[in-house]
């Protein structure tokens, strides 16, 4: 006889369904905490979740070189001792209605400083004094100390953190703000300032917010310039800009971004768009739109990045446009890969990219500037280790990252405004693209940081892409550089650098402004450009500002005939955006701008 299994009650079978699927969520957090453990209980997985960057080990360094040199410990505490008296003596003498000058020079152009009160008010002027007698003491410390060179940009970089950290501005009772603010609302600042900072510690990790969400809207404010989806595969998305003049160049027009914020920098808002002014000047303007990676992504590399992302679209521009070669113009990490992109299909014989502009671009990573605080083997290991999780850089530590490299500016600047006037940020649409962040592929960023930052292979001709071994001298097509004299991230000369090995003819222009600045740059009053063309720049970047020729104008009112020479002979526009192969699937900005 056999026995038939005894049906289970409905209520049972949820029961025991129930149970599995609490049992399987326990097993999962329990092996993601034995994991946890592990990380911890490793060295280096500790020091990659408390100290990302290495700096414990540049203070030690410091530390461990001071200990043998005291008399630099002794001169430099000695040394603030006196003069923080001549301080004190000088802002008594102020109370009472003297001229004394304290013993610390002050910048005399810093906004920070406008109030009158910090040279009229004896307190807020002491404060001032002993702020910058203390930070000229810190740094005569760093530099006594003998470190290794990573140790000495960290040492730096975290000095240069602490004495802005310490500035009076961003304590309320050193700041003349904070009193008066609180006469004028009542004290409702006070109120307004803890809730603004409890938000963003709940909210924003911690950081002060620079925009209030919503004053800017992608797509309705950001990325307007009229245009169309019409290609996308895994990593990017193509835009097609309709034509706005009767008539266009032949040659079209890829601009290629940055993945590690969204494109619509290059196209940011009406008269502030580099994306409308080429259209407006008659080319037919294609832009990339990266994705947003998330841990399906984890493995992509710069290889893939580089045949998924600018080698696809300029196959579909060119089936769209019907012509062979297209003008290709870069940003930053987006530049970068463009030149890489020119030097690979230069390799295979393959002479489709007609001009090439770089913006803001390193093509030789010598001399990082700031960054190369965050880019030593030890921090790279400590960022791979860190990135195994989720398979990807979170967005928000790229954010903070570029942040702290201007915290006067990006971090300091709101604190006080937030938290300490408790006001909200002003609207400003550069700083509500800075807040769109992505995150970044683990596998890819790891590659970037190894092979560029790390090893130099571009400048060097040992990049190893897709098959194909890369140079920069290999760059044949003639190049247009424009860079910023005052760029945190591509420091100027070291994009020239780079620029001095491309293989064709450059026209080198050195703008007024910083790395962002530095393409959002309409025609002003206040541009300035330094510019010069030759098939072999000088030597060096000094040498070549002795001979560049200056223009008050903006770069954009230089590149313009530049690229108009390379972009081929007038056209009737377009009638229709994409092609039967390649028909426009959405209006812009896209899937990829608006939902990752």
């Amino acid at each position: 006889m056999t026995t038939q299994p005894v049906p289970q009650p409905e209520s049972e079978n949820g029961s025991a369904a129930a149970s599995n699927q609490a049992t399987e969520v326990l097993r999962r957090q329990a092996a993601g905490l034995v994991r946890d453990l592990r990380e911890l209980a490793d060295p280096e997985g500790l020091a990659a979740k408390v100290d990302p960057v290495g700096f414990g080990g540049a203070l030690g360094e410091a530390a461990r070189s001071l200990a043998t040199r005291p008399g630099a410990v002794l001169r430099a505490g000695f040394g603030f001792g006196v003069d923080s008296a001549k301080a004190v003596s000088a802002a008594a003498s102020r109370a009472v209605g003297g001229t004394t000058t304290g013993p610390a020079s002050l910048p005399e152009k810093d906004k920070r400083y406008a109030d009158p009160a910090w040279e009229g008010n004896a307190w807020y002027y002491l404060a001032r004094q002993e702020h910058a007698l203390l930070a000229d003491r810190l740094t005569e410390l760093s530099q006594a100390a003998r470190v290794s060179p990573v140790a000495r940009r960290k040492l730096d970089w975290l000095v240069g953190q602490v004495v802005e950290a310490l500035a009076p501005p961003n304590a309320v009772v050193t700041n003349p703000a904070w009193p008066k603010k609180i006469v004028e609302t009542g004290g409702l600042n006070v109120v307004r300032g803890a809730r603004n900072m409890l938000r963003d510690v709940v909210q924003n990790q911690g950081m002060p917010r620079q925009v209030t969400p919503g004053r800017f809207q992608v797509g309705k404010d950001l990325a307007v310039t009229p245009g169309h989806v019409v290609f996308r595969n895994r990593l990017i998305e193509l835009i097609q800009y309709e034509p706005q003049t009767a008539k266009v160049h032949e040659v079209p027009l890829l601009m290629s971004p940055p993945w590690i914020n969204k494109y619509y920098i290059m196209d940011l808002a009406p008269e502030k768009s580099l994306v409308e002014w080429a259209v407006q000047h008659g080319h037919t303007v294609f832009m990339i739109s990266y994705r947003n990676p998330d841990s399906s992504l984890a493995d992509v590399t710069m290889s893939d990045y580089l045949q998924e992302g600018p080698v696809a679209a300029l196959d579909v521009v060119r089936e769209i446009t019907g012509k062979e070669k297209v003008n290709v113009a870069g940003l930053c990490l987006g530049g970068a890969l463009s030149a890489a992109m020119t030097a690979w299909l230069e390799a295979k014989g393959d002479q489709r990219v007609n001009s090439l502009t770089l913006m803001n671009t390193l093509l030789d990573y010598s001399g990082p500037g700031q960054l190369g605080v965050f880019t030593d083997e030890k921090t790279v290991n400590r960022l791979e280790r860190s990135m195994r999780k989720d398979g990807y850089l979170p967005a928000t530590s790229m954010k903070t990252t570029f942040d702290l490299l201007r915290a006067t500016d990006l971090v300091w600047n709101y604190v006080v405004n937030d938290w300490m006037l408790g006001e909200d940020p002003k609207p400003f649409d550069m700083l509500t693209w800075n807040s769109d962040s992505t995150r970044m592929p683990a596998a890819m960023q790891t590659e970037y940081l190894r092979t560029l930052y790390l090893e130099n292979r571009f400048a060097e001709g040992k990049l190893e892409l897709a098959g194909e071994r890369l140079d920069v001298a290999d760059i044949r097509p003639d190049s247009y550089v424009i860079t910023a004299e005052s760029d945190h991230i591509a420091p100027w000369k070291s994009v020239y650098k780079g620029a001095a090995k491309i293989g064709g003819t450059v026209r080198f222009v050195l703008s007024n402004s910083g790395h962002i600045a530095g393409v959002v740059n309409p025609p002003s009053p206040k541009s300035r450009t330094w510019y010069g063309e030759a098939d072999e720049l000088p030597a060096s970047a000094e040498d070549w500002r002795d001979d560049a020729t200056e223009r008050k104008a903006s770069w954009w009112e230089d590149w313009t005939p530049w690229i108009a020479e390379r972009a081929g002979k007038e056209v009737a526009a377009p009638k229709k955006i994409g092609s039967d192969a390649h028909p426009p699937l959405e209006p812009s900005p896209g899937r990829y701008v608006l939902h990752g």
